[in-house]
């Protein structure tokens, strides 16, 4: 397939903000595409080479892009930087070339050759990937060229997530959604969208029903619901266990001593490899008496002097990519697993609670150190014990408990009630903090004015459409040190119109709009009804907002598609009442 045919497709998609649309579209492109090149479609329609826990990392800063897109236009760098400025967007100044290209190239070569830009290295490495960067482009026509350098800038933005790549793999399969949950099934177990369209056009939804584990691809982790009360959770699972809830950043673990050299990855709950950013804990991890493992555990900081957990603030500082050893003694971490996945090529996800707890507590008695510890857990029969237990871990600093069912097996990239947080509630009726996307901002008022920036706008996930629709309008919560941070932060992801994943109405459309992918905390007092807001909007239903809400940070660890749903927010609403 040549690439010519894949720039076309994405240039349909950008046109169009219907999402049946642009899930056949895909379906369609998918279904001509052989089996390598459907990987590669997928992949790359995210923006990405290769899958998220592998990374893609061109480091060719904008600049050395434009140094590029300058030789092959024959204008300065000045001029093409003062012009990309101008569209805000240096892809559609490249479709603006009136170079021809040299020759068809196919989906194949143009990824390979992507690849070898990005693999490029050492002394000199900058100037070769301009040089073989403007190779790449002359080969290819403007429009073709337009998508390229948007994918190396890391702004390809075609205003979809995986999951309609999901929804387009069952279209391409049998001509609708109604084989969607095998694809989703396999890809919850390996989650790389690019492997998982591959297997499905070599082996059919055969091969797919059949995919395991594998050691080193991370699983989609599974997620708790909400409930405000212990009555209500007693209520919903009658006898259950519950887990102190740390303040930390979940982890998969995995190891694999089967290879030449053990080999330990770190996932991050959005799914990010940061195998390379805890040295200690590797350290104790591959201690363990065991071949192969994958299990689930909560990062956190602690103070030794104190024996205290700090704040969720303090561990993120862990995360880095340089001073890992300085950070280690700073900042000491504790790892409290909390779930076994798979051990000694055994899959654990279709056992009960009861039997993984059992199995991971046995392999907690052989870790040694204090740098990974098993979580400790009690078992509950009525609300009154839960209280007593869930106050006793706010009263030790903590968010609260997590209870779940002991009956219940590991459901990966599942939202049930499996597993309930019950989190301390705090000023205002709402229990519980709300994930937000960020989807634009306003321009600032009085003081603001000289901020840039004075309210933005936040939305919610459906999971069901793929896309984030409009809860808040939030203008409190942030120091001006803070608001300069946020418009610097959305001025590097901002875009011309609205996305196209975005619902919004027209009343409340920003001065300028965001790709959304910058995920953060908000505290409201209450959800209300609203006429103008998207989130659950229906044509014979109000939608959803947020009152009074103030901004309480980022969520780093969260990915867009992690933040809040329209249905949690649904339910926050009516346990209100």
């Amino acid at each position: 397939m040549k690439f010519n045919e894949v720039a076309q497709v994405f240039g349909e998609i950008e046109r169009t903000s219907k999402r049946l649309e642009i899930t056949k579209l895909l379906a369609n492109i998918l279904k001509r595409a052989t089996p390598k090149e459907a990987h590669i479609i997928s992949t790359i329609s995210l923006g990405q080479l290769y899958p998220p826990y592998v990374g893609t990392q061109f480091n060719m800063a904008q600049k050395s892009v434009e140094k590029s897109v300058a030789q092959l236009m024959h204008m300065s760098e000045a001029e093409i930087a003062k012009q990309a400025k101008k569209l805000g967007d240096l892809g559609l100044l490249v479709e603006q070339g009136r170079w021809r290209p040299r020759e068809e190239l196919t989906v194949t070569q143009v990824y390979n050759r992507l690849c070898d830009i990005e693999s490029i290295g050492g002394t000199g490495s900058q100037e070769e990937k301009v040089e073989q960067l403007k190779n790449l482009l002359h080969d290819l026509s403007v429009e073709e060229a337009k998508y390229i350098v948007r994918i190396v800038i890391g702004k390809l933005r075609l205003g979809f997530s995986d999951m309609t790549i999901v929804d387009a793999l069952s279209w391409m399969e049998v001509g609708d959604k109604s084989v969607r949950r095998v694809i989703e099934d396999a890809y919850n177990v390996r989650a790389d969208i690019g492997l998982i369209a591959q297997e499905l056009k070599e082996g059919g939804l055969v091969r797919l029903e059949k995919m395991g584990v594998e050691v080193g691809i991370p699983i989609r982790p599974a997620s708790a619901e909400r409930l405000p009360t212990a009555q209500a959770i007693i209520a919903k699972v009658g006898r259950c266990v519950a887990q102190p809830k740390l303040d930390g950043f979940r982890l998969q673990i995995h190891l694999d001593k089967t290879k030449r050299k053990p080999e330990i990855h770190f996932f991050s709950r959005n799914l990010i490899d940061m195998s390379e950013m805890f040295p200690d804990v590797a350290q104790a991890i591959e201690q363990l008496p065991v071949e192969t493992l994958i299990c689930e555990g909560e990062a956190i900081v602690y103070d030794p002097n104190t024996d205290s957990f700090l704040p969720f603030q303090t561990t993120v500082k862990r995360k880095r990519k340089h001073g890992i050893e300085q950070a280690a003694q700073e900042l000491p971490l504790r790892v409290f697993l909390f779930d076994l996945l798979y051990i000694n090529g055994t899959d654990y996800m279709n056992k009960t609670h009861e039997q993984r707890r059992k199995k991971l507590v046995a392999l907690g008695h052989k870790i040694k150190g204090d740098e990974v510890q098993i979580i400790e857990e009690k078992e509950i029969h009525i609300a009154k014990q839960l209280e007593k237990y869930f106050l006793q871990n706010i009263q030790a600093g903590l968010e609260g408990v997590v209870v779940k069912k002991e009956d219940a097996i590991y459901q990966p990239g599942k939202r049930n009630f499996n597993w309930i947080k019950f989190k301390r509630q705090e000023e205002g009726h709402l229990e519980d903090t709300i994930d937000c996307v960020i989807l634009g901002y306003y321009a600032g008022r009085g003081k603001r004015a000289g901020f840039g920036i004075g309210a933005f706008l936040v939305g919610v996930y459906n999971p069901k459409k793929d896309t984030f629709e409009t809860i808040a309008k939030i203008g409190t919560g942030l120091k001006d040190a803070e608001w300069k941070e946020l418009k610097k932060r959305c001025d590097a992801i901002k875009i011309e119109r609205r996305p196209s994943q975005v619902e919004c109405d027209k009343s409340l459309y920003p001065d300028v709009w965001v790709y959304p992918e910058l995920v953060c905390l908000v505290r409201a007092d209450e959800i209300t009804l609203s006429p103008v807001h998207a989130a659950g909007k229906t044509a014979d239903k109000l939608g959803y907002a947020l009152r009074f809400p103030r901004f309480m940070g980022y969520r780093e660890d969260k990915g867009p598609t992690e933040a809040t749903t329209v249905h949690e927010i649904k339910r926050l609403y009516e346990d209100q009442f």
